[in-house]
């Protein structure tokens, strides 16, 4: 059974990344299934480090992107979700193509939410595990 308690599409999300730091790094959703968001961010000049890898934060960014999508979709109309903590584990270091993660709920309370983001190279490698908590404002 889906969790998405206000209407939701690949397309509504995808648009409204244009002119965000989201946008501009080139994040891109590309599923969304009844209990998981995925999306994707080009290994390019705009996402890595002097070292050629993949920045760090444009894996958080990525994660932070997913988690709170998910917890703004899964909750009741009205619901504003803000981030109170991430957290993120650099497994490996992609060098090019396309890191690919998915964003899966593991508690949707009332008052909080706390999301799964696994990102994993083009192989189907884990590259970063991360862990992001949301604080659920409810309508004033």
């Amino acid at each position: 059974m889906a969790i998405w308690q206000k209407p939701i599409s690949l397309e509504a999300l995808n648009a409204g990344n244009k002119g965000t730091a989201v946008g501009h790094l080139g994040i891109e959703f590309i599923e969304i299934g009844d209990d998981y968001l995925r999306a994707r961010v080009p290994v390019d000049e705009r996402t890595i480090q002097p070292y050629g890898l993949l920045h760090g934060g444009v894996s958080v960014v990525l994660a932070e992107t997913l988690g709170s999508t998910g917890a703004h979709f899964s909750s009741p109309e009205g619901h504003r979700a803000v981030g109170l903590d991430i957290n993120a584990n650099h497994l490996r270091s992609p060098k090019s193509g396309w890191v690919t993660a998915t964003a899966r709920p593991v508690h949707r309370g009332k008052s909080t939410q706390v999301w799964q983001i696994d990102l994993v190279n083009e192989e189907g490698d884990l590259t970063c595990v991360s862990r992001l908590t949301m604080a659920m404002l409810l309508p004033r």
